[in-house]
């Protein structure tokens, strides 16, 4: 079929004032080199993150290659017998971590309450500088602290739970507790008083990530509950703390990812003991970060890759945290968790 054309058609020029602008998205020429530079930032944080456990990894190969598995089933730490496993390393970190958890988040989810909610404004600024500035105390410190002032009564608090609660295992020393003249050196240097300084370590951390989402509450549904005639402690129940639970969850597991690389205090306070064992009020313990810190001077090649394939083990455990904390924290900032 023939398709007949005007011979007269021509293509329509198009005025210039006809043609499509381009929108411009109305940033100021400071705002655009802020952003660039912000995010040149984050990209060269992330990829320096990365370095840093490519490098790890690499130099943990050799290791991996000659013990395979057995490096993560493994409790002791015997090079000269080529005995090297991380398991009983890692089960102590834990340990010392959760124990911290433990002592620290209660009083960092109270302090933070108490800052953002109760605390009057001439004072709500002086505690925020006091809390920050717990996070610029060296871990030296805080170690000096639990060994020489914390350990001794500690002690007591030990034997008090080995003589109530030794029928859960984490309590059970292989020591009599009621004895006229106890054992007082089995209840030293033990993953339980390691944990109790760590918990003073993480509970900046866990406080600030706890009062920035508890003041980010929205203002309109506190006036809306004070209103109605609720009183303070019931407008936070109903609006604060629903409103924060993911920023709570999310401080939670920052200050795990904290308490998880603590090296310092750990490694001045616990006696080394490369083996897996659930009884935190006994003597003995070893967490990966004390692991690498005591071995590291005197290692030769080969246990220099062992103590880099555990910091490996540590450096993936942290970053999965710290990771998951920032999920929750970022959703818990969009009010996604706001009850109605």
């Amino acid at each position: 079929m023939a398709v007949s054309v005007d011979p007269g058609w021509a293509p329509t020029v198009l005025d210039p004032l006809d043609e499509p602008r381009v929108i411009d998205p109305g940033l100021a020429p400071a705002d655009r080199v802020f952003r660039n530079v912000a995010r040149s930032i984050g990209v060269s944080m992330l990829a320096l993150i990365l370095a840093i456990g490519a490098f790890i990894g690499y130099q943990a190969i050799p290791t991996l290659r000659t013990y395979g598995l057995q490096f993560f089933t493994e409790s002791a730490w015997q090079p000269e017998r080529n005995r090297i496993g991380v398991s009983g390393a890692l089960v102590g970190t834990i340990e010392v971590a959760l124990i911290a958890l433990f002592f620290g988040i209660p009083l960092a989810w109270a302090s933070a309450l108490f800052i953002s909610e109760y605390a009057p404004p001439k004072l709500r600024s002086a505690l925020i500088s006091l809390v920050d500035l717990m996070a610029a105390i060296p871990g030296i410190v805080f170690g000096l602290w639990g060994f020489f002032l914390l350990q001794p009564y500690a002690i007591d608090v030990s034997r008090w739970l080995s003589q109530h609660l030794a029928w859960i295992p984490l309590f059970k020393v292989d020591t009599d507790p009621n004895a006229a003249v106890w054992a007082q050196s089995r209840y030293t240097a033990s993953a339980f008083i390691a944990g109790i300084a760590v918990s003073m370590m993480v509970i900046p951390f866990a406080c600030s990530v706890m009062r920035g989402v508890f003041a980010q509450a929205p203002i309109g549904e506190r006036e809306a509950a004070l209103a109605l005639g609720s009183t303070r402690w019931g407008m936070i129940r109903a609006v604060v703390l629903p409103f924060g639970r993911r920023g709570v969850i999310g401080g939670t597991m920052l200050a795990l990812g904290r308490a998880l690389g603590e090296t310092v205090a750990v490694l001045l306070i616990i006696s080394p003991a490369f083996e897996i064992k659930f009884n935190v009020i006994e003597v003995g313990t070893s967490t990966i970060s004390s692991l690498i810190a005591g071995r590291f001077g005197e290692a030769s090649a080969g246990q220099l890759s062992a103590l880099l394939a555990a910091g490996f083990v540590l450096f993936v455990l942290t970053l999965g945290v710290n990771t998951v904390a920032a999920v929750f924290v970022n959703r818990s900032r969009s009010g996604s968790s706001t009850e109605a």
